[in-house]
């Protein structure tokens, strides 16, 4: 199960890595899952994913329970609708695929709004009030 492990991780930094460099593919959610499948089956490169520049406070963050930052968020969520209105706008011709391309990007818009915490938010609730 450990090989499995590490190779669902492995496949998880090679998406993440393509997701740097193609638009509206997520980066982020890609190592927080190599994160997770490598610490079932690697220590050292589960080190690495979380000691990465950029990528692995983000990964911290999340494991922390922060969420993504307001500015992330509204990047995400830009980036969602842009790869959505330029597929379902101009690459794709059958309206079938349009409409399942458009309802995955309101599942992730919705998932990135609603269900992923604002760090911000988070940081503010857990400071203590003032009386």
């Amino acid at each position: 199960m450990r090989l499995v492990y590490l190779a669902s991780g492995l496949f998880c930094v090679a998406v993440g890595g393509v997701g740097v460099f193609v638009p509206g593919l997520p980066t982020t959610v890609f190592f927080i899952m190599a994160a997770w499948f490598f610490s079932k089956s690697s220590k050292r490169l589960e080190t690495w994913v979380l000691e990465l520049p950029g990528i692995g406070p983000m990964v911290r963050d999340y494991r922390a329970g922060l969420g993504m930052p307001r500015r992330a968020k509204v990047a995400a969520i830009s980036c969602i609708v842009a790869a959505v209105a330029l597929s379902a706008g101009l690459l794709i011709a059958s309206l079938v695929v349009r409409l399942v391309v458009i309802a995955v990007g309101l599942v992730g818009v919705w998932y990135v709004g609603h269900r992923v915490p604002t760090r911000e938010t988070v940081l503010a609730a857990l400071e203590p009030t003032e009386a």
